[in-house]
């Protein structure tokens, strides 16, 4: 019989041997042994119930039997595990899987790029087709983006500094870049920021004394994920898409986290009916292994063979578990399933601002939810939102953890709590969620003190 796991020797371990880099284990000291769906169980024998999914990778959560199966044929079948690009049954299935869920125009008209096996790679490829196919060199991207961690993909985020990188604000009504954010971000202060974004990008394209030179691509996701979970408006995604089409410039969409019917969805341009020259796909497509893509418009594929190249881009086991995910989600509607739950979940949590003062604001789409929590005696800033409560974001963080429940944080001073759990999330998991996370609030706000020392606000208009 094996011995016990020491889970603090193996934390003790991670510690002394691997990167003051390293993120996750930082906030979350678990060691999981075990899980399934929704659930993790530590080394120390604690269950957990897991809304990180690996970043929003495991879109059927842990060992879903699909997935394991997929995996379990290619390992029986005597199949290479490694073959770089060459063509496989299984990378044929997985595409034309992949490209009976895209929309009709790029599936039709499209190509498709295996990269190495991060999203980041998959940005990277991105840039190079369209600098290739356009013969221009610079790059609009958008404030709060995320977009990986290589040279070109940190340069498009949102806290690079790249002269050859255009910024351009992104709508977001809680924080607007315009002012009269804050507690009037209500859907038409929302739009009124979404039109001045708009007509901001538009006039950087066709103004020739902007200082802006045409670039070789836009990039932005549909909803910034690890920028707080701030969903784009749809009307603002057709402008963009409007405008790009308009000037010659290839439209880039990062859906490395929104894709795989995360926001109630199959991918997020569908809820704005935009098809951009360029979908960049991870995460989720693995089915929970690494693999990522773009696909994107035929007339863009002018690229000279290895312009773009990664030695595990023919990740079998990935494209089989992808493959397995991507028909799982399609056949069992669980894109719709995710905009119900989610929008009954969002219902629910907009009842915690109603509540507690800390709680700025409540948004997202499908099952990618954030609760964005400020310091509501601070100072407002220009946005005309108070700050955020780093600290408060970070104390629920763990007040969740000791109540056994994951959860990640970003946003501006990472005070956006993040949900991201599995789309096969049920009623009940959905409400044990939810149940936690208010606890692990009221108690946070409780241990938490203000900026002054003294404790912040439990309750709107009541002081501990």
């Amino acid at each position: 019989m094996a011995p016990p796991l020491d889970r603090e020797q193996i934390l003790r371990r991670q510690s002394l041997r691997e990167s003051a880099a390293r993120t996750y284990a930082r906030s979350l000291p678990i060691v999981p042994v075990r899980a399934r769906g929704l659930t993790i169980e530590g080394a120390d024998g604690r269950r957990y119930l897991d809304c990180l999914s690996g970043a929003g990778t495991l879109a059927l959560g842990h060992n879903h039997p699909v997935v394991l199966e997929a995996i379990r044929a290619v390992l029986d079948s005597g199949a290479p595990l490694h073959v770089l690009d060459l063509a496989t049954p299984v990378k044929d299935a997985f595409t034309t899987e992949l490209f009976a869920t895209l929309p009709r125009e790029l599936a039709e008209h499209g190509k498709v790029q295996f990269c190495g096996p991060a999203g980041t790679d998959a940005v990277e490829a991105a840039l190079t087709l369209v600098r290739t196919a356009t013969g221009r060199d610079g790059l609009m991207a958008f404030t709060g983006a995320y977009h990986g961690m290589t040279a070109g993909a940190l340069a498009a985020s949102g806290g690079a500094r790249d002269t050859s990188v255009t910024r351009l604000p992104y709508p977001y009504a809680y924080r607007c870049p315009f002012g009269g954010g804050g507690g009037d971000a209500s859907e038409s202060g929302g739009a009124h920021g979404a039109e001045l974004a708009a007509r901001w990008a538009e006039n950087a394209l066709a103004d020739p004394k902007s200082g802006v030179p045409r670039p070789a691509g836009m990039i932005l996701e549909p909803v910034q994920g690890e920028g707080g979970v701030i969903p784009a408006p749809d009307s603002w995604l057709r402008r963009m898409r409007e405008l790009t089409a308009a000037h010659d410039v290839p439209l880039i969409v990062d859906e490395v986290q929104t894709g795989v019917g995360r926001t109630g969805a199959f991918w997020a341009i569908d809820h704005s009916g935009i098809v951009p020259d360029v979908l960049v796909l991870s995460k989720a497509i693995g089915g929970s292994l690494p693999l990522a893509v773009i696909v994107y418009r035929e007339e863009l594929d002018t690229w000279r063979p290895g312009a773009h190249a990664g030695t595990f881009r023919g990740n079998q086991l990935a494209m089989a578990a992808g493959a397995a995910t991507l028909a799982y989600v399609r056949e069992n509607g669980l894109a719709a399933h995710a905009a119900e739950l989610g929008a009954r979940m969002l219902a629910r949590l907009r009842g915690l601002a109603g509540q507690h003062d800390c709680v700025g604001d409540v948004r997202g789409r499908g099952l990618m939810l954030g609760v964005e929590l400020v310091d509501p005696e601070g100072p407002v800033g220009p946005d005309g939102a108070p700050p955020p409560a780093s600290l408060l974001a970070a104390e629920v963080q763990q007040q969740c953890l000791d109540r056994g429940l994951i959860v990640e944080l970003g946003g501006r001073g990472s005070a956006v709590v993040r949900l991201l759990p599995p789309l096969t999330l049920t009623d009940e998991q959905a409400d044990a969620v939810l149940d936690r996370l208010a606890d692990a609030i009221a108690a946070a706000v409780s241990a938490t003190p203000g900026p002054t020392g003294s404790p912040l606000p439990t309750m709107r208009g009541t002081t501990p």
